[in-house]
């Protein structure tokens, strides 16, 4: 360690190749693994030899032409105390940046193989000025000026009109970030200088109105977004978290990311941006807030859009906190840079997966990067060099790449095999193809004409060109979408393979076998704000997060026809569902059937009550003249006991399908049935009321009360409740009412009561009828040597009113087909009750006890009647 302090001033060139071999791409970084002992044996096996004879490699970055082509490249980066500039002065980057002078190289490669051509531009020659950016736009801006002066001079005209104005440059190559690109093309736009970017994928440069003559040979970042999305969609990781550098690259690229998935399926626990300026003593707290909210909000996916400074910055952070392994969705910007690869303790921080665009090697290109740093350490090629150079020079700008002339082929050979020039060399090549039409060139040669930058635009707009064999054309917005490559950090024995596991290009397709999640049970991670809904559910959000939500099912009688429905759909009145349905279906009518069990045996249970009512009827016929039939009213009786059958008989209008006839004949028919039994219990109440509480009486109302006259008395009963039937008819009978309500997948036919005071006014004279028969006779005794005929009575109107108060109470509650079971119960329990209590008893007596049927045992109930009235 100690030796290590002392390098720089030991060896002051050997510092400074230190610091350039440790830079990696900011957009196209190798693919190798730092190990600090080789570096160390790298840079004093070459660095004193560099320090010892510098190379005129600077001096490569000049070429006058017949046609010159302008380049924005990033040799260096870190710029000296650019916030303290008080002046204009130069700006001059600290540290040299290995893939930039790759790139630079590699438009001086294309260029100098179109010119040794002999199809493509025959007899012109294409010369090049290339200028250092140092990743800013302020040292940007200084040659992208210098390019639009008036060719020939270092001033830049006024006129109305600029058709005519011929610039410095017919095109530019560059530059590489978006942010740069936005500040310079705005400038050529201006004045329709063809430029073609080899790394700035801004979805905004895609404005062909803010940005007319601007084109790029990468895809968009809307491209890349879209293939990421569709990467988590593969895998159903909805719950994620995206962090991006705080550049126009990582805002942008994060921005189209959340407008791409917008509501859809994917939901954002975190979105957060890296600080800029990672010397800021606030940039480190903010890095670990960013991980403490990650841990929060439990993300296994992380999404980093961000160049490789701010992704080293992120990830260092990330393992000195000890994040838990996550699933890290890169892009080309820092996925392949050797930095973060060699951050200490990296495979700590799970799994790595990303997408690089595709790219094909350019074909000779090493070797003429071997011969060109062979022969830049030979004086003779430097002395000629520095003559092209000086009949370019300019007073204002030089290239500014000192530190170049201490690069060899050695120090770069690693970086040189993986960084990528194909964009580089597609950009120039579409220049010189555009400049080819715009000229006429043919195999013969090329005319020498003047050429305005403006009128390239038309050619290199409409017409696709062939390079090394594959074909491209700019798109409607000016890019280039050659696809992308799914890639995976593979370790081995602790070096890292950038893996290919699948590519993109419209659709992704993906070999899952070969992705091996660096988790502890080596299984793919879920990392789910919420799962995908079942048919029948419907997304319930839940917190804050407006996309994250459960899946509930949609209760009965509702559906869901859509995954994304966040609401059940109600069914139509007359359909139903079950719980978690996708549709409705049509309710069956449910009401009492014939064939159903129950109604059997509500059928066998009215038989044996009409069969006791019949045999009654039979025995009371034989015994019609008998003291005791006479003492119960005669052929009353008979008249009772036929009403008895109806009664029972009227049930059976509530089995089977309702309709508005049914539903007013059920009513109407007991209603009559049962005022003519009471009608005649009334004519017997009344007698004995008469004989036991009213003697003195007796002997002038007994003659309406008797056997003969009592007939009067049923009939005018009757039509009472004639008329009172009538205004129930009139007033609103009962009419069937679909209840679609009661049952859960059936429709309920009911028979609903349109007036309750015409249904009260028709029951209510029977319950009256009734009440005035307890009234006669729940007081009267007798002698126990007699018969006591006002106890049946007592006893028959009792349980019917003990039916109907059961009655009333369930049928009020009850909504099922039982409602039809109850009314018909309460018909054969009121018919039972009378037969049980009123007629069972004489029968007993005329049958078991025939003794007692004699006319002293009923005499309290005859002796007082009038003589002229027969028994």
């Amino acid at each position: 360690m100690q030796f290590a302090k002392q390098i720089p001033a030991l060896f002051p060139s050997l510092w400074v190749l230190f610091k350039l071999i440790s830079q990696c791409s900011d957009f196209h970084p190798p693919n190798r693994e730092i190990m600090i002992p080789k570096l160390l044996l790298l840079y004093m096996s070459f660095g004193c030899a560099a320090a010892l004879k510098p190379s005129c490699l600077s001096a490569q970055f000049r070429r006058p032409g017949d046609y010159i082509i302008g380049g924005l490249f990033p040799f260096g980066m870190d710029t000296i105390n650019l916030t303290a500039r008080s002046e204009p002065t130069l700006i001059v980057c600290e540290r040299l940046f290995v893939d930039g002078l790759i790139w630079a190289l590699g438009m001086k490669f294309a260029i100098d193989e179109i010119n040794n051509s002999t199809s493509l531009l025959p007899g012109v020659q294409l010369g090049y000025d290339i200028y250092d950016t140092c990743f800013e736009p302020l040292a940007a801006l200084q040659p992208s000026l210098l390019f639009v002066t008036q060719n020939g001079t270092t001033g830049i005209d006024i006129e109305c009109n600029y058709t005519d104005y011929q610039p410095r440059v017919t095109a530019v190559i560059g530059p590489h970030k978006s942010d740069l690109c936005l500040l310079t093309a705005k400038l050529f736009s201006f004045f329709l200088i063809p430029q073609v970017s080899y790394g700035a994928s801004s979805e905004k440069l895609s404005n062909k109105e803010l940005y007319p003559s601007f084109y790029r040979t990468v895809p968009s970042d809307k491209n890349l977004v879209e293939a990421v999305v569709l990467l988590l969609n593969e895998y159903g990781w909805n719950w994620i978290a995206t962090i991006g550098s705080d550049d126009e690259y990582g805002q942008g690229a994060q921005e189209l990311f959340l407008s791409t998935i917008g509501n859809g399926s994917i939901c954002i626990a975190y979105e957060g941006l890296i600080p800029s300026d990672l010397t800021d003593p606030k940039a480190e707290k903010q890095l670990e807030e960013t991980i403490q909210y990650i841990n929060r909000t439990n993300v296994n996916i992380i999404v980093l859009f961000a160049f490789q400074q701010p992704a080293q910055a992120l990830l260092e952070q990330s393992i000195k906190m000890g994040l838990s392994k996550k699933v890290w969705i890169g892009t080309e910007a820092w996925l392949l840079s050797d930095i973060a690869a060699s951050i200490p303790n990296i495979q700590s921080i799970g799994t790595v997966l990303g997408f690089i665009m595709k790219a094909n090697p350019v074909p000779g290109f090493q070797k003429y990067i071997a011969n060109l740093l062979s022969s830049v350490q030979q004086d003779e090629f430097c002395q000629k060099s520095r003559e092209f150079y000086s009949h370019m020079s300019s007073d204002m700008l030089g290239t500014q790449c000192k530190q170049c002339d201490h690069i060899s082929l050695h120090d770069i050979s690693s970086i040189l095999s993986h960084t990528q020039i194909q964009p580089v060399y597609i950009a120039a090549y579409s220049v010189a193809h555009a400049l080819h039409r715009a000229l006429g060139c043919t195999h013969q040669g090329c005319p020498k004409a003047s050429i305005r930058s403006w009128q390239l635009l038309h050619f290199m707009d409409t017409v696709p060109f062939t390079v090394n064999g594959q074909s491209f054309r700019f798109d409607d917005s000016h890019g280039t979408n050659t696809g992308y490559k799914l890639i995976f950090w593979q370790w081995e024995n602790g070096s890292l393979t950038h893996l290919p596991v699948g590519d993109y290009q419209e659709s992704l397709y993906l070999n899952k076998s070969l992705i091996q999640f660096h988790t502890t049970d080596q299984k793919e991670p879920t990392s789910e704000c919420f799962r995908e809904c079942e048919p029948g559910q419907i997304r319930q959000i839940k917190g804050f997060h407006l996309c994250c939500y459960d899946c509930t099912d949609c209760p009965e009688n509702t559906f869901c026809s859509s995954k994304d429905s966040s609401t059940c759909t109600p069914c139509l009145e007359h359909q139903w569902s079950p719980a978690r349905s996708t549709q409705c279906y049509d309710r069956s009518e449910r009401y009492l059937r014939w064939n159903e069990p129950l109604t059997a045996g509500l059928l066998i249970s009215m038989s044996i009550i009409i069969s006791l009512v019949c045999l009654t009827a039979v025995l009371f016929v034989k015994n019609l003249n008998t003291p005791l039939v006479q003492a119960s009213g005669g052929n009353l009786n008979l008249f009772a006991l036929f009403a008895l059958t109806l009664m029972c008989l009227s049930s059976c209008l509530f089995i089977g399908k309702p309709t508005n006839n049914l539903c007013m004949m059920q009513q109407v028919v007991y209603a009559l049935c049962l005022n003519a039994c009471f009608s005649t219990f009334l004519t017997k109440s009344l007698e004995i009321a008469l004989l036991t509480e009213f003697p003195r009486c007796a002997h002038t109302a007994l003659p309406w009360v008797t056997p003969n006259r009592a007939w009067l008395i049923v009939a005018l009963c009757l039509l009472t409740e004639c008329l009172c039937c009538f205004c129930y008819l009139h007033l609103g009978p009962d009419y069937v009412l679909p209840d679609y309500s009661s049952l859960p997948t059936e429709v309920l036919l009911i028979c609903s009561t349109a007036s309750w005071l015409a249904f009260a006014l028709m029951h209510g004279y029977n319950a009256c009828l009734a009440f005035i028969c307890f009234l006669c006779t729940f007081m009267v005794h007798t002698s126990g040597k007699k018969y006591n005929m006002a106890r049946g009575i007592t006893f028959t109107i009792l349980i019917y009113f003990i039916i109907w108060i059961f009655f009333v109470a369930i049928f009020a509650t009850l909504r099922t087909v039982l409602r039809s079971v109850v009314q018909i119960s309460t018909i054969l329990m009121v018919s039972l009750g009378i037969v049980g209590t009123y007629y069972l008893p004489k029968c007993y007596i005329l049958l078991l006890k025939p003794d007692l049927n004699r006319e002293d045992y009923f005499q309290y109930t005859t002796k007082e009647e009038p003589e002229g009235d027969p028994q």
